[in-house]
């Protein structure tokens, strides 16, 4: 299984469904803190993303750039 942000949320929002009918106390705040943990996961999946793109596309307008000069 791959993990990717689909998985994390999906994750998550299976940690937020067993929270809400646990019956135990202790059971709900493990749940909320895997919650917790895989929304955390999936921003910083997010954040990475982000970033990827952004450095992408600082790569692409350099190359641009360096074509634009070479003309």
């Amino acid at each position: 299984m791959a993990f990717t942000l689909d998985f994390c949320e999906s994750r998550a929002r299976e940690a937020a469904e067993a929270a809400s009918s646990a019956k135990l106390s202790n059971v709900r705040e493990r749940e909320l803190r895997s919650e917790a943990a895989w929304r955390a996961m999936a921003n910083q999946m997010l954040q990475v993303e982000k970033k990827r793109v952004e450095r992408l596309a600082k790569q692409a307008k350099a190359a641009e750039e360096v074509a634009t000069d070479l003309d």
